[in-house]
């Protein structure tokens, strides 16, 4: 089963590029099938990850940043494939 995480920050005003620089940076203890790092105008950045795993199993994820980073808490979802 294939499963994505998808992560998504707002950085707080004009700290868009360094939001994007601090993602960029982070390490996972463990190594997605993908990663992809995407942004959107309003200064967000989103994160999506996808993991050969089962839905409801632990999979490492981005952390909140710190230091007044980000405009309002992280959003995270979790999607299941759906293979037709």
């Amino acid at each position: 089963m294939s499963v994505a995480l998808m992560w998504e920050a707002r950085a707080a005003e004009g700290r868009g590029e360094e939001l994007l620089a601090w993602v960029r940076e982070q390490d996972l203890p463990a190594r997605p099938l993908r990663r992809e790092v995407l942004r959107a105008p309003g200064e967000r950045v989103l994160v999506i990850t996808w993991w050969d795993a089962a839905y409801d199993d632990p999979l490492p994820e981005l952390p909140e940043p710190a230091g007044g980073l980000v405009a309002r808490t992280v959003h995270r979802w979790r999607f299941e494939s759906v293979e037709g």
